[in-house]
């Protein structure tokens, strides 16, 4: 679905994604992971249309679309989540759901003044569908709560929700474990697989959880210093000599064997 081909993005003296090439095939859950600074968040958000690359393409269903904005790009269906979630803090969950639809009647005036009846029906169906994803996502118990009082974790379900009010392809999610309690993470790991093998959603997420990124994802790509280091399994990736070097600045073969190491009367 996803085709990334020598991407690179640099900020001045900085080049945070360096000659970057990776695949997301459709109807994958493709797990992203590397160390802090490892251009794993620029990515995402080259390819969302966020920021325009320094060089290199993005294809979209085969379709070139390099340097497109982030609303063009929700209309081909690439959508993404972020790390801190965007919410409109003053609406219900219900109502932030439903603000996503794109086209609405209602949100023209001419029609909200001569087609009350056509604006009327058009809510009824986006607020069914609303509906219909609170209670997928089994947040109904806060469907009418302001979002801005919602738990860390119940934001992120909410921005996974708001996905699912659209035809989406593909949807990045950047650390949608940060900061969420594990049996909040694993409702929304719950949904995520759903909407995956339900619904035939496409997904790549940033996850520093290898847990949660074990249990989600296949393949696993890890990046480090801007560029693919290592792709495979979770645990090909985990036990990969340069993606532990990556992350621990020491490979497996700077370890001392195990005749060479000292017993713990010796060390002391």
């Amino acid at each position: 679905m996803i085709i990334v081909e020598n991407l690179s993005k640099q900020f001045g003296g900085l080049r945070a994604v360096d000659d970057a090439s990776l695949k997301i095939e459709t109807g994958s859950i493709t797990g992203l992971i590397g160390p802090n600074g490892a251009g794993k968040t620029t990515l995402f958000n080259v390819i969302a249309g966020v920021h325009k690359p320094t060089s290199g393409r993005v294809l979209l269903d085969g379709e070139d679309v390099t340097g497109l904005a982030p609303h063009e790009l929700f209309h081909r269906g690439m959508l993404r989540t972020f790390q801190i979630a965007h919410e409109f803090s003053t609406m219900t969950v219900r109502e932030n759901l439903m603000m996503v639809p794109p086209n609405q009647s209602g949100e023209k005036i001419w029609d909200a003044w001569f087609s009350p009846k056509k604006v009327a029906e058009e809510e009824i169906a986006v607020r069914k569908k609303a509906d219909e994803v609170i209670e997928f996502l089994e947040i109904s118990h806060v469907a009418d709560e302001l979002a801005g009082n919602l738990s860390g974790g119940q934001k992120k379900l909410l921005e996974l929700g708001r996905t699912m009010m659209v035809d989406a392809k593909i949807v990045f999610l950047d650390e949608v474990g940060a900061g969420v309690n594990r049996t909040l993470l694993n409702t929304i790991g719950d949904a995520i697989l759903r909407l995956n093998k339900e619904r035939g959603y496409t997904f790549c997420m940033i996850e520093h959880d290898m847990d949660f990124i074990t249990r989600l994802c296949n393949p696993v790509i890890c990046m480090a210093e801007g560029a693919v280091l290592a792709e495979g399994t979770a645990e090909e990736v985990k036990s990969n000599e340069q993606v532990i070097e990556a992350y621990l600045g020491t490979g497996l073969k700077n370890k001392p064997k195990a005749h060479e190491t000292k017993s713990d009367s010796e060390a002391e």
